[in-house]
């Protein structure tokens, strides 16, 4: 680094800041924003028990979008706060390179469409999960002196042509094995819900095989998502967490 960029700019360090976590439709559409725009993108209200001000529960958190937002997008969220987090601190880098500390998260959130807004969220996100599950397959074709050959790729099957008199049988080609990619994460997410409606248990293998994704990405996405069985009748399984299984089900019902 430059000598004028080793100093860590820490007059914001203890500021209290909120971590939330978003859907992919929602990020997109605030990211679309120029940085330096002052347009409102949402609304928080906090409520709360007065009769039961120290219940863990008495606080509520509801975000209302603002009216400029994409006519497609839900408008109404709960803000279902975290209870057990590890500590984090936000930190930003400016175009020149110059790091500050914005401040230590106090509070983490996760995004949910409010019940009213849950049947059009899924509608939206079943639409786009089956076309990131359509898969395009293309084919090379190389000339050389020898005639035309096609180079097959993963999946397909090869067949190899020359302009020889002698007729060829296809010939079948082995798979190459190929560094799986890693999908966008509200993608993914939208098709593990898809797949435990299928089904309550799932083995790791049995959702690599499904997913086609890095082993580690996938654990990091069950992790947040789903509890690991580690005894009783599906041992060495996993399925849904509670909050997340009480959607899945109503889903399934309708």
């Amino acid at each position: 680094m430059e000598d004028d960029q080793k100093d860590m700019e820490t007059s914001k360090a203890d500021r209290s800041v909120w971590l939330m976590k978003c859907p992919m439709i929602i990020a997109k559409s605030w990211n679309s924003i120029p940085s330096n725009s002052q347009q409102t993108l949402a609304k928080v209200v906090v409520s709360f028990d007065p009769l039961q001000p120290e219940e863990a529960n008495s606080l509520q958190f509801t975000m209302e979008m603002a009216g400029s937002q994409n006519a497609n997008i839900p408008k109404s969220y709960a803000l279902n706060m975290g209870r057990d987090f590890v500590p984090m601190a936000i930190f930003s880098e400016s175009n020149q390179g110059k790091v500050a500390s914005e401040g230590k998260v106090e509070n983490k959130f996760d995004m949910q469409p409010n019940n009213k807004n849950m049947e059009e969220y899924r509608l939206m996100c079943r639409e786009r999960t089956n076309k990131s599950m359509i898969k395009n397959r293309q084919v090379q074709v190389i000339d050389n002196d020898r005639g035309m050959h096609m180079r097959p790729l993963p999946g397909m099957v090869g067949l190899v042509g020359s302009n020889s008199k002698e007729k060829r049988k296809a010939v079948p080609v082995k798979v190459p094995e190929v560094k799986r990619t890693r999908r966008d994460r509200g993608e993914l997410e939208d098709i593990m819900f898809k797949l435990f409606e299928r089904q309550p248990n799932w083995t790791l293998r049995q959702l690599l095989l499904e997913t086609d994704q890095p082993a580690q990405f996938l654990k990091e996405i069950l992790s947040e998502l789903c509890v690991y069985n580690k005894r009783g009748t599906n041992q060495g399984t996993y399925e849904l967490k509670p909050e997340y299984k009480k959607s899945a089900e109503e889903t399934g019902a309708e």
